[in-house]
């Protein structure tokens, strides 16, 4: 099933809350200067802005395999470089030096086979770079359990598939921390499970349409994708109950990678 192209506006429609973590991702990068940084999946550029705020003198390249994301992103950073590209087979162009940061922010969960991924990301840092990758841990969340349950069910299941096979499956985050730590000068990994109030059950799917959800309901003819988002967002509402104030809270696990590449000197 071939998925349709990103929606950059329905992706903005939370991008406060999409930012948060990649100000927090990017805070924790311990570099002081860059030359070159590469913002991996960058989307709109909402993070590769951070990146260009952080360091106003770098060269900064957004790397991204959606054409309506990339026209979003040139929009709004003009000065900034920004590629079409596939994070899979990803290397940094000819002619470019070896970039002292190289950033994922909600990018590497579609990727696959990341015990060959990430040791091979880190590799192509310069000498005391850092690779800093964030990336949503809700398999397991009512969100994306809902996701699966549905689509196994008929009149859906046909059209979908193999609702397991849509999104890669993470590895515990000591197992990241072990693709890293021998060859790293050091390596930061943490857990934060965000907490955000929704209005209602229908802006959590909102949400989840744009990033989560599509590989879903993009194979799906008009009318079963209105019954699937139906019936999706009526176990939605039963999985997350109004709080005191009305709104519903969506917990949202997300997960950290912060590691940095030894100096010649430290070899």
């Amino acid at each position: 099933m071939t998925m349709r192209d990103w929606n950059p506006s329905l992706y903005r429609r939370f991008e406060d809350e999409r930012t948060r973590p990649a100000e927090e991702l990017l805070a924790r990068v311990p570099l002081t200067e860059a030359t070159l940084a590469v913002d991996l999946g960058c989307g709109p550029g909402n993070s590769t802005e951070l990146i260009v705020r952080r360091f106003p003198d770098a060269e900064v390249v957004g790397i991204d395999n959606s054409e309506a994301m990339l026209v979003s992103a040139r929009e709004r950073l003009p000065a900034a470089r920004f590629e079409l590209g596939d994070i899979a087979t990803w290397n940094p162009s000819a002619g470019d030096a070896a970039p002292d940061l190289i950033y994922a922010n909600a990018a590497l969960q579609w990727v696959p086979d990341h015990e060959k991924l990430i040791p091979r990301l880190f590799a192509a840092l310069a000498p005391g770079g850092v690779l800093a990758v964030q990336m949503p841990d809700n398999r397991e969340e009512p969100t994306h359990r809902l996701m699966r349950e549905v689509a196994s069910e008929a009149p859906w299941k046909g059209h979908i598939g193999d609702a397991d096979k849509l999104r890669t499956l993470l590895l515990p985050l000591a197992g990241y921390y072990d693709l890293l730590a021998r060859d790293a000068a050091h390596v930061d990994v943490w857990h934060t499970i965000y907490q955000h109030p929704m209005a209602s059950a229908a802006a959590i799917v909102d949400w989840v349409r744009s990033t989560g959800l599509k590989p879903f309901v993009d194979g799906l003819p008009p009318d079963l994708q209105a019954s699937y988002l139906a019936e999706y967002e009526r176990r939605v509402a039963q999985a997350y109950p109004a709080r005191a104030d009305g709104k519903l809270l969506l917990a949202f696990p997300r997960m950290f990678i912060v590691a940095q590449k030894k100096k010649s000197t430290d070899a």
